[in-house]
């Protein structure tokens, strides 16, 4: 199969790349940066590179492709996330329909099936709705939990007040994915017969409460007594704001945690639980450990 990846070498997008080539596929990268193209050619796939603000490159890209996997990349720098989710998101529809492009691997989130109160996720919610709308496509939302990888932006707090903590409550359930994890169901995905129509597949490698994250991660670094403490909305904000997080980035930080709180973020995952992937919390923790002693 002639397999097209977006993310460049990103945490998901690296390994993907990797399993697909290894499985004896033709993949295309796409990367925004010339300098990776040669650490691309040395998984042994083709790089392109371009940007997503192309669509007409992009379309180029996919044509004669058998799948596509798309994923909005971070690092934006505009003030309102969920208008750049929906500018690319339309960029991908446009480039998808020009190149007839009949499988698609969508990167979304868990969340993503609400239209309001998530923050930061509802553009992955606008762009399975943009995907959505295109006839006869083969599409697969795919959507992970809260990645194990957001706790390295807990390093800092760790490190200044020796706790971790956000607005979300200490007990609250919570189901974690490792990068890993994702990468291998997006080719399971990707490279399983689909007919047209629009499915849904949650992933996640483990299910556990901030509580417990605290005391595995804290065992891992050698702080025992690590614990997890609750803020209040305000407080969470406040706090963002403080680090020099803009207005708007902070919210949608704010509004992520909330909903996850209220239970609204995992109510659907709830109902449609996978199959468990194979990183645990405890394997995680000592890549954390690493980070950690690194910073």
């Amino acid at each position: 199969m002639k397999i097209i990846v977006t993310g460049s070498l990103g945490n998901i997008s690296k390994p993907l790349a990797a399993t697909l080539v290894q499985q004896g596929h033709a993949v295309t990268v796409i990367s925004s940066q010339p300098a990776r193209q040669a650490a691309i050619e040395a998984l042994g796939a083709t790089a392109a590179i371009g940007t997503f603000e192309d669509a007409d490159f992009l379309a180029a890209t996919f044509a004669g492709a058998d799948a596509v996997y798309a994923m909005v990349a971070s690092g934006y720098r505009e003030p309102d996330s969920r208008v750049y989710f929906q500018r690319i998101g339309r960029h991908y529809a446009q480039a998808i329909r020009q190149a007839g492009v009949g499988r698609v691997v969508q990167l979304s989130s868990w969340g993503a099936h609400l239209d309001h109160g998530t923050g930061g996720i509802l553009g992955s919610h606008d762009v399975e709705e943009i995907l959505a709308e295109l006839p006869g496509l083969a599409l697969t939302h795919l959507r992970p939990t809260s990645f194990y990888t957001n706790y390295y932006g807990f390093i800092g707090m760790i490190k200044a007040a020796g706790i971790m903590g956000a607005n979300c409550g200490e007990d609250v359930r919570v189901a974690l994915v490792h990068p890993h994890d994702i990468a291998a169901a997006a080719a399971e995905e990707l490279t399983r017969p689909a007919g047209p129509g629009r499915t849904v597949r949650y992933v996640a490698s483990d299910e556990r409460t901030p509580t417990e994250v605290a005391q595995v991660l804290g065992a891992a670094i050698g702080r025992p007594d690590l614990r997890w403490v609750a803020f209040s909305d305000e407080q969470m904000r406040e706090n963002l704001l403080k680090n020099g997080l803009p207005p708007s980035t902070a919210a949608d930080i704010v509004d992520i945690y909330a909903s996850m709180n209220s239970g609204a973020l995992g109510e659907d995952y709830w109902q449609h639980r996978p199959t468990l992937g194979q990183v645990k919390l405890e394997d995680f923790a000592q890549e954390f450990a690493a980070a950690f002693g690194n910073n």
